[in-house]
């Protein structure tokens, strides 16, 4: 009789943890239906808002205040949808299920996005601890890289976003994803050389440069990063940047041919002329057949700040 009143108690047990589970599993759709109504309710709400743009272009100042109100409707949808995503995903935590959790706490971050962009990162790295206890390392590498990006855009934290791409870099290295990690390395190196860290901006740029050298379809693009790498040279010393081309040239001989080095050769007899005139003339040379971007545009401005530095000094 003891016996049976045990097996009986444990069944009961069992049968009682399968209507607990399942009314977890239950609570977790129904969080998730919920997030998608929200998210459904938020795609409405932007196609009036663009509605409302097309309104006030023409004057009708009244739809004004319907743009805010269906603006903050639009927050509100979205901070809805990111809070049931995250209940979603501590749910999934408490049942053992990680995959599930991972991937609401992704849906949360990325709900949270526009609305609140901290909280979007909180998302992210509680998927991202997940993804990386589970040896996910792709998985991690790409939610880094979200993370850098809303750094980027929306809080505007370029230390941070510098961290995370560096990040998402070393676990693509670890899973042998060398475009991918060379793509955020790219990025840092962007940063590092607007902050004016040119020796961590070089050094990036050489390895890919190097990497791109040795691969028939990336083979072109190596002479760009060789060229930007000379020109954060240039920035620190123009000794260094003449000895560095010279380096780059003989590591790949197609550089010597290319635009980018006749340019960097350019400047650099200009330098030693000290002609500021001659300076300008390569840059706008060089312009009229491949415009210049932002980043290039600030760095060939920072060396003929130094020309121009170093012609008051004569003087």
């Amino acid at each position: 009789a003891g016996e049976n009143r045990k097996k009986s108690e444990q069944q009961q047990k069992h049968v009682a943890g399968d209507r607990g589970s399942s009314k977890m599993e239950d609570a977790c759709d129904l969080y998730g239906r919920a997030a998608n109504m929200f998210k459904m309710a938020k795609n409405w709400s932007d196609f009036l808002v663009d509605a409302c743009w097309l309104c006030m272009s023409v004057a009708h100042y009244i739809f004004i205040v319907i743009f805010i109100v269906i603006f903050a409707f639009c927050c509100m949808c979205l901070l809805a949808s990111g809070n049931a995503f995250s209940q979603a995903a501590l749910l999934y935590l408490q049942m053992q299920s990680k995959h599930d959790a991972a991937t609401n706490f992704v849906d949360a971050g990325n709900a949270f996005k526009k609305s609140d962009p901290q909280e979007a990162i909180n998302c992210l790295n509680r998927a991202i601890e997940i993804y990386t206890d589970m040896g996910r390392f792709t998985i991690a590498a790409k939610h880094h890289v979200t993370i850098a990006e809303i750094y980027e855009t929306e809080l505007v934290d370029i230390d941070k976003a510098i961290a995370h791409y560096e990040q998402a870099a070393d676990y693509y290295k670890g899973e042998e994803s060398t475009s991918s990690a060379n793509k955020c390395l790219l990025k840092v190196a962007t940063y590092a050389a607007q902050l004016e860290q040119y020796p961590k901006a070089i050094e990036i740029y050489e390895q890919v440069a190097t990497h791109a050298m040795d691969s028939t379809l990336l083979k072109y693009s190596a002479k760009d990063y060789f060229f930007k790498a000379a020109l954060c040279h240039f920035c620190v010393d123009m000794l260094n940047a003449k000895l560095a081309v010279q380096k780059y040239e003989e590591m790949f001989p197609a550089f010597s041919d290319s635009r980018e080095c006749k340019l960097v050769k350019k400047l650099l007899d200009a330098f030693e002329e000290q002609n500021l005139d001659a300076y300008t003339d390569a840059v706008k040379e060089y312009d009229t057949i491949s415009r210049l971007d932002q980043w290039l545009t600030t760095m060939l401005l920072r060396i003929k700040k130094s020309l121009q530095d170093d012609e008051s000094d004569l003087r």
